[in-house]
């Protein structure tokens, strides 16, 4: 584990947290996608929030399994993450997802040199027998649509290799979305050890891809933008890239 979870804000509707890499949001069910059951080596989110708020327990569609749920990060994906504290909290922030009015962007350090923007409109399916999903596979099983801005900050060359620094903003949230998205472009997320065949010559041990920032409306009041900075771990790759960058 890359660091441990810490409170960005706290309000009586939410809880907004840096996940850190590493860390599960909720145990997997027994088709599990990441792992196979929680340890102490492996914590979740979910175990985090029952000892701190056992209030948020009866708040959820499953408050069993993901109390306060209603968005997830991948186990190796770092950042922002909002926990839902009330269940008319937790039913508002659930619409407004379902909506596509919740607005989250992510940096990420991918392989080779990128467009400076675009958009990658591309549905995604479960691929047959096993836990990636894809944008080409024959047979995909659950095919949605699947949709993903991004914009290059910058490229840098390193030991032979280019490498983007690119900001992404989902606007669909499916499973792997920014990871199967980039792959398809041929710009694998450095790190990702299940869409990427390439070595990591940072062995970051996680991909690098973090969730910088959420933004949603509160019920009948303003826009909300909570954000999360990038992990040490990942700065310093940055600033190895691009010394010019400040933190």
């Amino acid at each position: 584990m890359n660091g441990r979870i810490t409170t960005i804000l706290e309000t009586p509707e939410f809880i907004a947290i840096s996940k850190p890499a590493g860390v599960l949001v909720h145990a997997p069910r027994l088709s599990g996608r990441e792992s196979s059951r929680s340890t102490p080596e492996a914590p979740t989110v979910v175990e985090w929030i029952r000892k701190r708020y056992p209030e948020i327990l009866t708040v959820g569609d499953e408050p069993k399994e993901r109390p306060g749920i209603v968005h997830r990060l991948d186990k190796d994906t770092s950042g922002v993450l909002v926990i839902a504290r009330t269940q008319p909290f937790f039913d508002h922030l659930k619409a407004l997802f379902q909506k596509h009015t919740v607005e989250k962007t992510y940096t990420a350090l991918v392989w080779g040199r990128t467009p400076k923007r675009g958009v990658i409109d591309k549905p995604i399916g479960l691929k047959p027998g096993t836990v990636k999903h894809s944008t080409i596979a024959r047979h995909m099983k659950m095919i949605k649509t699947a949709v993903t801005e991004y914009e290059t900050e910058w490229t840098r060359e390193y030991k032979g290799e280019e490498y983007s620094l690119v900001r992404l903003t989902p606007k669909t949230g499916r499973t792997h979305q920014l990871r199967v998205h980039m792959a398809s472009q041929g710009h694998p997320i450095v790190g990702d050890s299940l869409y990427s065949r390439r070595k990591d010559p940072w062995e970051l041990g996680r991909q690098f891809l973090h969730a910088g920032s959420i933004e949603f409306s509160m019920p009948g009041r303003k826009r909300v933008r909570l954000s999360s900075g990038l992990p040490p771990q990942l700065m310093a790759v940055i600033k190895k890239l691009n010394p010019n960058t400040s933190d």
